[in-house]
């Protein structure tokens, strides 16, 4: 199929992108790697009149790391921050979860940026935006602001952004010392959306769980995040309640059935898939305190 007609806008700097998405106003899209928006053109999912291209807006293709945060530009493409060793150094979990988007070639062109700002809850990178505590970086008519991914995410493909607001970096925040991440999910086949998935965050002091976090993929309208520390906290790393966090998630996710899955599925899978995770983790600090 093709997409419906549209005009193809090509600005230089961030202050024309946003001067034309005011002028368009709700008729624009922003284009950046169009890993997402494209396929839905091309099957007239969507039919904006206005495409903003911003690949060639300068400034935009920074990854910066610093001791609060990892800051990832809108340009930068998925297999860059992939690829990034500081970046998975100072947040493991970045690389953990990028390397479950889509395939390769995907990764190549799509940016990391773009997935959340499209807000797809079977995207990988919302749910690492919201387990964070990312902050999302908007520029729009009226100037820049700051908003906190907890309240950027307001529904399933929806956010707080305004008609001529765009997306130009999201600072993902750096974990505490002591915390060891985990990234999983389960597709049908590799490269597709995933049927459920988690991201998942445990503090450890010495033998002791002191707290862990979860976000999820597939099974929550928006990417929230689920507090397991009243399940895990105080309990050795080698003993934990793995069916307490299991009902624990399985209460929290609400998923939708479609024709890849029944809700009740993905229900149990996404409870199984965070059991998985939090017995991997574990025995990684057992193993490698021994």
């Amino acid at each position: 199929m093709k997409p419906a007609p549209f005009v193809h806008h090509a600005p230089r700097t961030v202050e024309e992108a946003v001067a034309v998405l005011a002028q368009v106003g709700t008729d624009g899209k922003v284009l950046a790697g169009g890993q997402s928006l494209v396929p839905l053109l091309s099957m007239r999912l969507a039919t904006p009149g206005h495409l903003v291209d911003i690949g060639g807006v300068t400034g935009l293709d920074g990854l910066d790391v610093t001791d609060e945060h990892v800051r990832v530009g809108a340009l930068v493409r998925h297999a860059g921050l992939e690829r990034h060793d500081g970046a998975a150094a100072a947040l493991p979990l970045l690389r953990q979860a990028v390397r479950h988007v889509a395939h390769p070639a995907i990764r190549t062109r799509g940016t990391t940026v773009g997935s959340i700002a499209h807000a797809d809850p079977a995207g990988e990178m919302p749910a690492v935006a919201a387990l964070t505590g990312a902050v999302v970086e908007v520029v729009g008519q009226g100037g820049a602001r700051e908003v906190a991914a907890a309240d950027f995410f307001v529904g399933p493909l929806e956010t707080t952004l305004a008609p001529d607001e765009m997306v130009v970096a999201v600072r993902f925040g750096r974990l505490p010392a002591g915390t060891r991440t985990r990234f999983t999910e389960s597709a049908r086949r590799s490269g597709d959306y995933a049927l459920a998935g988690v991201a998942l965050a445990v503090q450890v002091d010495g033998a002791t769980v002191a707290g862990a976090r979860a976000s999820f993929v597939s099974v929550t309208p928006v990417p929230d995040v689920l507090d397991l520390t009243p399940a895990v906290g105080g309990h050795p790393v080698d003993d934990l309640p793995l069916d307490a966090v299991a009902d624990a998630v399985a209460a929290h996710v609400d998923p939708d059935s479609d024709i890849h899955a029944g809700a009740d599925y993905r229900r149990m899978l996404a409870a199984e898939l965070t059991r998985r995770a939090l017995a991997t983790v574990t025995t990684e600090v057992t193993v490698g305190a021994a």
